[in-house]
């Protein structure tokens, strides 16, 4: 880093560089896109004033009419998007342009695939914002002043898209943020009128700031030269306040880009006014894909909040809870005073029924698209199912509701796709089934060639196979569905004896009276490793495996809690010995004490093992094992 007075010249971190450069080239087809960001980005930043000056008028100084103004130089080739909104001062121009998007730039990268057509539309879902600019210009220069600073506190910042840009104090008479696009020869079309203007209400004529530009006039005298006079070129016109019968389906779809900074069109939005004792105006996206950051819980998510059509807050989280958290969209209330704050909303009844109607209508969309388009709900369960999943157990008013859009792969079909709904389940049970029964395992494999599995597909049961880290959570606040309740297979005593026939019932108790010595026998071995040995009405094939009790933590919870750094007791769970196994009928008659014990541990071992889990001394059982093939083969 080189430093002269109030200049400094910086590097971008890596991760930018090579996102430049894939901005510069992927988006070719897409190069209009540049203006929609920056006038974007211009008015976030009018309405962040806006909200900011609700407490501090000064800060309008002496312009109180805000607005967006472009227009274009064809002799420099330039085209230049100014705003008289909140503007940034230096450090703020190192956090918001010298870097991008930090939570997420290095796992956005990981997913480029070196395929130009794809990773434009990575680009795009990522959010290219300020920097699409680098789509049509070689040089960019932005000139920058806060609101409430003095004009010797301007900044200037310069970049060529490549390994560095240039940070420089200077006097910026009117405060906000100009950003000047020295365009490439290629792009030269773009500096004129009728463009610039066709771009601007194609992407832009939602945006609720007039969107000025200096346009010509002719005179009826032909031989005068034509004035130069500032024209809005916007409707300038809350969308989500118009009728909605007066909006077209592309005006949405415009709308949420600008939105959500997402280069794809959403899966489908609501939109809805609400009168009575609580009056506001509701327009709500489903995004076609997830955000980078979905998951990551230091960032914020939610939706915009505006009070009579003044910007209020980014992301008021508040108003939509956090498994709908890839909501995007705007709330407009006319009952929240103009200057709430994160901490009124915390604590307001008026926030909470906006809160509550906003999530009714959000989970009636799901509804209607799992009724009525199949295949939208599948790319949203994709995308967003595990999201969804949160919903039981935060949301325990709507628990019933968010249950009937659950999806999840089962035994039913051979596709570890989560496609099969609770309702699909109660409709394929067998005469007296009382319960749905799910499995839960690290792995589809796993869990489909579970040990715990054999007797209900001897009998035909379906058994939901649950894979993804948040199911634990999900099934220890979803208790019933229907009024049927939800069993986990590994857990508790299996209580098939409604739909068993007598002689199974009969040859059950005879092989609990016929093996009670052996299971004495191997509980003494294991001792306390084991709550305790029993015959196992679960297995069919396999001959041992283990079950916990029906309130205790499952071995799969216990190891993603271990993984998380949790300190967890060691829990004993039942072994269960299938009888009809030939490994068991000849344990049960193995006079030799050593060579029992060496069984006996094995097949617990093997049971540990085939429930994913990992064994306390590994060594021990590969020489267990190499003694035990050795005698057999002797």
């Amino acid at each position: 880093m080189t430093v002269e007075a109030h200049k400094e010249t910086l590097g971008f971190q890596a991760e930018v560089q090579q996102l430049l450069r894939l901005v510069a080239h992927s988006l070719y087809s897409h190069k209009e896109v540049f203006l929609r960001e920056l006038i974007s980005n211009s008015s976030d930043a009018c309405d962040k004033l806006r909200f900011e000056a609700l407490t501090d008028n000064a800060l309008y100084e002496s312009d109180p009419d805000l607005q967006i103004r472009v227009s274009f130089d064809k002799d420099a080739r330039t085209i230049t998007v100014a705003d008289n909104g909140i503007g940034m001062d230096r450090q703020e121009v190192i956090d918001n342009i010298g870097t991008i998007a930090r939570s997420g730039t290095r796992q956005f990268m990981q997913k480029l695939s070196g395929d130009q057509t794809k990773d434009a539309n990575l680009i795009g879902q990522f959010g290219v914002g300020f920097y699409s600019s680098f789509v049509v210009a070689d040089k960019v220069v932005l000139l920058t002043r806060r609101a409430g600073m003095g004009p010797e506190h301007g900044v200037r910042w310069e970049s060529n898209g490549e390994g560095e840009y240039t940070l420089e104090t200077v006097d910026k008479p009117a405060r906000g943020t100009e950003v000047i696009l020295h365009l490439r020869e290629d792009d030269a079309d773009l500096l004129n009128e009728w463009q610039l203007r066709t771009i601007i209400t194609k992407y832009s004529d939602h945006i609720t700031l007039p969107v000025m530009m200096p346009v010509q006039k002719f005179s009826e005298d032909k031989d005068a030269p034509p004035k130069i006079e500032e024209e809005r070129i916007n409707q300038a016109a809350a969308l989500w306040a118009r009728p909605k019968q007066e909006i077209k389906e592309e005006e949405y779809k415009e709308f949420y880009k600008h939105v959500s900074h997402d280069f794809e069109e959403p899966l489908a939005w609501t939109h809805n006014r609400v009168e009575g004792k609580l009056e506001y105006t509701s327009l709500l996206f489903i995004p076609a894909r997830a955000p980078f950051d979905l998951w990551d819980r230091e960032q914020s998510h939610g939706v915009k909040l505006y009070v009579q059509r003044v910007f209020i807050m980014d992301d008021a989280e508040h108003l939509m809870p956090r498994y709908l958290r890839f909501v995007r969209g705007v709330i407009d209330s006319n009952d929240l005073p103009l200057n709430i704050s994160r901490e009124i909303l915390q604590g307001s009844k008026v926030v909470d029924g906006i809160r509550a109607g906003s999530v009714k209508k959000v989970l009636s969309l799901l509804e209607d698209l799992a009724g009525n388009d199949a295949g939208k709900y599948a790319k949203f369960w994709k995308e967003f199912g595990r999201a969804l999943k949160e919903g039981p157990a935060e949301d325990y008013g709507n628990r019933d509701q968010i249950a009937k859009l659950l999806r999840f792969a089962s035994t039913h079909t051979d596709s570890a796709e989560q496609t099969v709904s609770l309702s699909d389940y109660l409709g394929r049970m067998k005469e007296g089934q009382d319960k749905i029964y799910y499995i839960v395992a690290d792995s589809f494999a796993a869990a489909k060639n579970s040990p715990h599995l054999e007797i209900f597909r001897k009998k035909g049961l379906e058994v939901l196979l649950l894979t993804d880290r948040v199911d634990e959570w999900l099934m220890s606040h979803l208790n019933e569905f229907e009024s049927k309740s939800l069993q986990s297979v590994a857990k508790g005593a299996l209580d098939l004896d409604q739909i068993a026939s007598e002689e199974e019932k009969q040859e059950q108790k005879q092989a609990e009276d016929q093996f009670k010595e052996l299971l004495a026998r191997v509980k003494t071995v294991l001792g306390d490793k084991v709550n305790e040995v029993r015959i196992s009405s679960r297995l069919t094939d396999s001959p041992a495996c283990l079950v916990v009790d029906e309130h205790a933590l499952s071995a799969h919870l216990e190891r993603l809690l271990r993984d998380a750094g949790q300190s967890v007791p060691m829990s004993k769970p039942y072994l269960e010995l299938n009888p009809h196994h030939p490994l068991i009928t000849r344990l049960k008659d193995e006079p030799d004490t050593g060579r029992f014990g060496d069984w006996t541990h094995l097949l617990f071992e093997q049971a540990v093992l085939a429930e994913g889990g990992q064994l306390e001394d590994p060594a021990s059982f590969v020489k267990r094992l190499n003694g035990l093939l050795l005698t057999i083969s002797g």
